[in-house]
């Protein structure tokens, strides 16, 4: 968004763990080798332990419930080969309730309680806990939007995503005017909406006012009549995928024929068993390689959910790849930080890195540089006309509206 589609996950959620024994990752395979004895925090002869914090409760936290899933696989998957340099990586989690004070304290918990070496973040609320873990030295992995990117200790693969780049898709399938659907009155999503209108009158594309959605309290029938009535051919949604299904079937019944609808969450397979049939047509940007792309990472990603994360019956779900990446990154932060890791080599080492694509998921990406640059190209997927499927709608659209 120029806060982008990461930001809106988080707006999304906000409109709208697995369980498990706390404590360690996936405890298959044993160290080809037993590593030096380091004095880091969190770093023994046989293990590194880590620190997860996840919104696993509160606002929000039906969009986080599949990312611990992803985190289990992606570190159960590296300790079965060997671990990072002969030791297992393990985690401690805590559940932040989404609330920065939360985050605070947990961190906190986790940092001087159990001493672990770094946190890995699946939150909306990690403002709270980041100056002290820059203060600190602490390494954060994660989930990350565009005004924590002045963090040195924290990476993420993107902070901000072009709004241009939805842009140009509603542009490429006709549309001239779009709709601006919203749950709720949040400042951080209305101000977010506002940064994509800018964003679309850049390139030519027009939009209305914002559209205001509550299913509660307001009719979808009325938001689609207030949709027609603005002129919109297409609909933008910063909403969830049952509000954005209600509005969609109203717009149906109001034969307000739209070129494309977007939503800006809500791409996982799970979704289509309730709400596919109202989400047919519907497109999703997706900032990773879409499960439907196919590919030797996204199978050895299957792989590692059915032996590692097995309670999960639906892998194919965005948070749960969101866990996978951001665990693969802190891996190789991990690798790269050298035999005897520590916070500083971590942090070193990883910003150095100048084309991590985590095993081909990613689009190659600078880590010295993209907590400044948004996230221009990314891929779109479509619910198919029966709403029992994403198909690929473009693999790799770009801001400038190309596709290489």
């Amino acid at each position: 968004m120029r806060t982008g589609g990461l930001r809106c996950l988080l707006c999304a959620a906000v409109a709208v763990l697995l369980a498990g024994v706390s404590g360690c990752a996936a405890q298959s395979g044993a160290p080809e080798a037993t590593a030096a004895a380091c004095d880091s925090p969190g770093v023994t002869a046989d293990q590194v332990r880590i620190g997860l914090v996840v919104s696993d409760t509160g606002t929000g936290s039906l969009a986080f419930s599949s990312a611990r899933a992803g985190v289990d696989a992606r570190l159960g998957l590296a300790n079965a080969e060997g671990g990072v340099h002969g030791r297992k990586v393990v985690y401690d989690w805590q559940d932040d309730k989404a609330s920065q004070s939360d985050n605070a304290q947990v961190v906190r918990d986790l940092v001087d309680g159990d001493s672990v070496f770094g946190i890995l973040s699946v939150s909306i609320a990690l403002g709270g806990s980041l100056d002290d873990t820059e203060k600190q030295g602490v390494p954060v992995v994660g989930l990350a939007v565009e005004s924590w990117a002045r963090y040195q200790n924290l990476f993420a693969y993107a902070y901000q995503t072009s709004p241009q780049t939805v842009g140009r898709y509603i542009q490429a399938a006709g549309g001239k005017k779009v709709g601006i659907l919203v749950t709720g009155s949040q400042d951080s999503v209305l101000s977010t909406t506002n940064l994509y209108r800018d964003a679309f009158r850049q390139i030519g594309l027009d939009s209305t006012d914002v559209v205001s959605f509550a299913s509660a309290s307001t009719s979808p029938l009325r938001a689609a009549q207030q949709l027609a009535a603005a002129g919109a051919d297409s609909l933008l949604g910063f909403t969830s995928a049952e509000d954005m299904a209600a509005v969609i079937g109203a717009a149906r019944q109001a034969n307000l024929n739209l070129a494309a609808s977007v939503s800006l969450s809500g791409y996982a397979r799970s979704t289509l068993s309730s709400l596919g049939r109202g989400l047919a047509g519907v497109s999703i940007p997706v900032y990773f390689r879409p499960f439907e792309a196919g590919g030797a990472g996204l199978d050895r990603y299957r792989d590692a959910m059915v032996r590692y994360s097995p309670e999960t019956t639906q892998p194919e779900q965005e948070f749960a790849m969101y866990g996978y990446l951001f665990a693969d990154m802190f891996l190789r932060g991990l690798e790269v930080a050298g035999d005897c890791p520590t916070r500083n080599s971590f942090m070193t080492g990883l910003r150095q890195q100048r084309s991590y694509d985590a095993d081909g998921l990613l689009a190659p990406i600078n880590l010295g540089t993209n907590a400044k640059n948004p996230l221009s190209c990314y891929a779109f997927v479509k619910v198919n006309p029966a709403g029992t499927a994403f198909d690929v709608a473009s693999e790799r659209l770009c801001a400038d509206g190309t596709t290489g």
